[in-house]
């Protein structure tokens, strides 16, 4: 594998060509070079619109869709997630939860969660981004106020049900709708700074609930009530701005002029293939993806880190607290490695970007995680020492999960096959989230968490040989493209079959 940062990459693939006899315009893919995000089929001419550059056109674009999308998904993560906070402000004693119970709460949440992913991208596509996304917005919004109404078990488990109901589209939903803007080497800056809003709603959500928290008693609620009820409300009021502002795909644009339009399809087509809008995702399609081993690869690729990612989100304060914090304390020392986690994930996206590689900028980071979780399972009585390990498994896990779901997302050709297989990955992913749920329990702090320590470190093992096993199916299938003589296909023949086009060259 080669890297290059002054370019030589592309010049050595211009030679490989050559030397072949394929043509300064030929986009194949040297399997030696690590970067086959170019194009699988012969570039066509892209003219840009008069009197703007490239880069001025792509920061318009980066302005409309990333900051808008991020916002969406912080406020989702933290009405997920700000159970953990309300349980500190003693959720469960207000409600006579047992720890199983509490567990349940959370896990209930997945159920539906993984189970509506993928019809949810498919209704998506048909009722436009920023209608459904909007919808679902407000709707788990809604869900967070009640949560902080409820009385009793009953009313916790059917709040959480319908809260993951509808939050089901939102990560798959925003990953695709990034995926249908971006070319392959420029998207995964995008995407980790879209998923890095999760570490900076945790970050937030601490800081806030520490403040909340001092409104304990206010007009007869306890503290965990006000969690609940003044995180909700701001995301409905937040829904109903982002109906107005939600990008849609390219080819509804109306912020573009038609010439921008053009040009940001066209060159989308050189990179991906056509990209099949027009047509309607049918059930043929959700059962050829899975006809495709790989899908089942990148599934275990983000379950692996699925599971240490939530049992830090849910039960951080559960952790820190056992440091020998108070309340607000917690709260406040729970923000700085999620922050950390924001930093690293965003360096780490550069160079991939950079470099148009994505294999290793998982690997590292996963192995940062593993050291941090090894720390924690080694080390019981330095409480400085065990807090800087929580730095290395948010900052490791939270780094690789963006670069693991973007990896595979724009490996995917066409609307059919991107809209499905993200989701596909993004809900079996999540199933971890209730493994996640019975991980961690107050009463393990006798036994410093060591449990729920150990599976979290066996299942990002998982992620790690999921991850190796998908980078070696990427490089056997491009090799044995790169050798198989063309057959002919029509245009549409090669639209339909996506990314299962024998001239695609998957990324690596």
């Amino acid at each position: 594998m080669r890297f290059s940062l002054d370019g030589s990459n592309e010049k050595s693939r211009a030679a490989y060509n050559d030397a072949n006899g394929l043509g300064e315009q030929n986009l194949n893919y040297d399997p030696d070079l690590a970067h086959p995000a170019a194009g699988y089929r012969t570039a066509e001419p892209v003219a840009l619109p008069a009197g703007i550059s490239e880069r001025r056109l792509i920061t318009k674009i980066d302005l409309r869709v990333i900051p808008v999308l991020s916002v969406l998904y912080l406020l989702a993560f933290l009405d997920r997630t700000n159970v953990a906070n309300a349980a500190i402000f003693g959720l469960t004693k207000d409600l006579g939860l047992t720890a199983t119970q509490y567990s349940t709460a959370l896990t209930i949440f997945f159920v539906p969660y993984v189970v509506f992913e993928i019809p949810s991208n498919i209704i998506l596509k048909r009722l436009k981004p920023h209608v459904w996304l909007s919808i679902c917005m407000f709707g788990f919004g809604l869900v967070t106020v009640c949560q902080g109404l409820v009385q009793g078990y009953g009313g916790i488990i059917t709040t959480r049900f319908f809260l993951g109901l509808f939050e089901a589209g939102m990560f798959p939903g925003c990953f695709y709708l990034i995926g249908m803007w971006y070319t392959r080497h420029e998207a995964q800056k995008r995407y980790t700074f879209f998923f890095a809003s999760t570490t900076l709603a945790g970050a937030f959500g601490g800081l806030l609930a520490s403040a909340i928290g001092k409104m304990n008693g206010m007009r007869g609620y306890l503290g965990w009530r006000w969690v609940f009820i003044l995180e909700g409300c701001l995301t409905c009021v937040v829904s109903l701005v982002c109906f107005f502002i939600i990008p849609d795909f390219v080819e509804d644009a109306k912020w573009l002029t038609e010439p921008e339009r053009e040009y940001i399809k066209q060159r989308l087509r050189n990179d991906q293939g056509k990209s099949a809008i027009e047509r309607r995702i049918t059930f043929k399609d959700v059962l050829n993806c899975f006809k495709d081993y790989k899908i089942f690869l990148a599934g275990f690729m983000y379950f692996g880190l699925i599971v240490p990612a939530y049992s830090y989100a849910y039960f951080a304060p559960t952790i820190i607290k056992s440091y020998g914090y108070g309340n607000i304390g917690t709260q406040l020392h729970s923000v700085p490695p999620w922050a950390a986690a924001f930093g690293f994930s965003m360096l780490v996206a550069a160079f991939s970007d950079r470099l148009r590689h994505r294999f290793l900028f998982a690997i590292i980071p996963i192995c940062v995680a593993i050291a941090g979780f090894a720390i924690l399972m080694t080390v019981h009585h330095d409480h400085n020492t065990e807090y800087g390990a929580l730095f290395l498994v948010t900052s490791g896990c939270y780094s690789a999960m963006p670069i693991i779901v973007c990896w595979y997302s724009m490996n995917l050709g066409g609307h059919h096959r991107r809209s499905v297989g993200t989701a596909w990955q993004v809900g079996f992913g999540n199933i971890g989230g209730i493994i996640a749920s019975y991980s961690f329990e107050a009463g393990d702090a006798k036994t410093f968490f060591h449990k729920g320590y150990s599976i979290c470190l066996g299942f990002i093992c998982l992620s790690a040989v999921s991850c190796i096993l998908y980078f070696f199916a990427c490089i056997s299938q491009n090799r044995s493209r790169a050798k198989t003589p063309d057959i002919g296909m029509t245009e549409y023949e090669k639209v339909e079959l996506g990314d299962m086009n024998p001239d695609y060259r998957y990324m690596l």
